[in-house]
């Protein structure tokens, strides 16, 4: 597939493209090109195009697209996985990190790393409220003074000075579950000033998910700047089939002005923590605290009755619904939920056994969980809307480690297999268009996200009749198949089924919008 051409001194291009069918990103059919690279940029795009190249690839009527941005990534320890190989299999070129909360608060430190740790794939970051208020208010549980509030301000000011492309919550995670929304909206007012946009893991995506988009919503229309939220869903069979609501309170603030974007993974089960499930108030003040609070009989029974009550709202009798997938303390209980790990550890299942194991659990240091809490039908609908990118909410993978989620390997061949090959919820060209141009818009990534003369050569190869997602629930460790070949900046960094060892990742700062037109 891939050759070299002619004597390197006299080759007008670096890399010369030819028979491809290219979708360009921007949603349009696709059509027959050759595409031309040169000095990490595109330079031509046309039918048969003369001149030589230094390297001459044959796609072969394969799909020639832009390489995917992933826009919902938690990859704060990339640096010490350069290669992030689960993501450039999947053909994913740009990663956004520091969503739901979570992220450096030195941005320009962090971002600067490149210069001694070069990366397979390009990296830009938010910069997350949690992080903030916990560096300036540890995890107290109250509103913050003025001066704390003026500390937290200045912190985001300068991130965003930095190149943070915006500023995210995760208000069901302690610290940022404490904040109300008027503390929300000052750091927003600070992030939108400087062109940045608005991403949330919104407080409640179950039985209140309806009220958490609402806040989102006047998070922006009062702050005045774009909305993300973070993989949108129904996360209770209370409301399954009901996500036309959820997507109608979407459509409503747009037709009323407000710019607002969702993304969202492919699959019916979610992945966070387990301390997520319980209650806020047990959290104030960090582990430390928690725990002994947990130590008191008295409040351990609230925290258990209080658990069965959230249990029983969500219309479930037991914990099967939620699975192990690190368990630091005990690798045993490793893909294993929690009524079989209750059984395993106590020899019992019964749901006051599946309470008790949940706080021990949290008392033995967490553990990471996967959460079988979605309907297909909702995630098909949502998927559908024009507005809806795709985005993993992965981390790095290091295979073989613990029983992890499995869009961290497939998500983005899971969408082209699945939903636009065998399903038909999503045309070929419209899935691209939700993975490049719609996330290098919304996050103003500048000149990438389109197959177009002068935006930087950021692609990827695939055979549309064989890509698919190979990662299971069961058995996650697995590359999705149909990707060819991968190009970061003009350089091939994957090709018959390996890395090449290149690593010509760039740090992408927040551009300004005419930049991504």
């Amino acid at each position: 597939m891939i050759s070299s051409s002619s004597d390197e001194k006299t080759a007008g291009y670096d890399v010369l493209i030819k028979n491809a069918r290219v979708v360009d990103g921007t949603g349009n059919p696709w059509f027959r090109a050759d595409v031309a690279l040169r000095d990490g940029r595109i330079a031509r795009v046309g039918r048969h195009l003369p001149g030589t190249a230094r390297v001459v690839v044959d796609a072969k009527d394969r799909i020639l697209a832009p390489g995917f941005i992933d826009v919902h990534a938690h990859v704060e320890d990339i640096f010490s996985y350069p290669d992030a190989e689960n993501f450039i299999r999947m053909g994913v070129t740009t990663l956004v990190t520091g969503n739901c909360g979570a992220s450096v608060t030195n941005v320009g430190e962090f971002l600067g790393r490149y210069r001694e740790t070069p990366l397979t794939v390009n990296l830009a970051t938010l910069i997350a409220h949690g992080s903030v208020r916990a560096a300036v208010m540890k995890y107290a549980d109250r509103e913050p003074t003025a001066d704390e509030l003026a500390e937290m301000k200045r912190l985001v000011a300068k991130a965003m000075e930095e190149g943070a492309v915006g500023l995210s919550t995760g208000l069901i995670y302690a610290p940022g579950s404490f904040a109300k929304t008027d503390e929300v909206i000052a750091l927003a007012e600070v992030a939108g000033a400087a062109g940045g946009l608005y991403v949330t893991h919104m407080r409640n995506e179950g039985n209140g998910v309806l009220e958490a988009i609402e806040e989102a919503l006047t998070i922006g229309e009062r702050a005045k700047l774009p909305v993300d939220i973070s993989h949108l869903k129904v996360a209770t069979p209370r409301l399954w089939r009901q996500s036309d609501r959820v997507l109608g309170l979407i459509r409503a603030a747009r037709a009323r002005g407000l710019e607002v974007t969702v993304d969202q993974y492919a699959y019916t089960a979610s992945s966070t923590s387990l301390e997520s499930m319980l209650p806020n108030w047990v959290l104030a003040g960090g582990q430390q605290e928690a725990r002994q609070r947990l130590a008191d009989p008295a409040t351990r029974e609230r925290v258990k009755r209080e658990l069965r009550e959230s249990l029983e709202s969500k219309q479930r009798t037991d914990f099967s619904y939620a699975v192990v997938a690190f368990y630091g303390a005990n690798l045993d209980y490793n893909g294993k939920n929690l009524v079989e790990v209750t059984r395993l550890a106590q020899e019992t299942d019964s749901l006051d056994a599946q309470l008790e194991q949940i706080v021990v659990m949290y008392e033995q240091g967490g553990a990471g969980m996967i959460y079988h809490s979605m309907h297909e039908d909702d995630v098909a609908r949502i998927m559908r809307e024009p507005f809806t990118m795709v985005a993993s909410d992965a981390g790095v993978r290091k295979v073989g480690v613990g029983s992890p989620h499995p869009r961290g390997y497939g998500n983005n061949a899971r969408v082209l297999g699945r939903y636009v090959r065998e399903l038909g919820v999503l045309t070929l060209e419209d899935a691209v268009r939700k993975m490049t141009s719609l996330p290098a818009r919304t996050f103003r990534l500048g000149q990438r996200g389109l197959i177009r003369e002068g935006f930087i050569a950021d692609l990827v190869l695939f055979d549309d009749r064989t890509i698919q997602d190979t990662s299971t629930y069961e058995d996650p460790h697995h590359f999705p198949t149909g990707v060819d070949a991968v190009w970061v900046n003009g350089s091939l960094v994957f090709q018959d089924g390996k890395l090449t060892g290149a690593r010509p990742g760039q740090p992408v700062r927040r551009a300004v919008l005419g930049e991504v037109e």
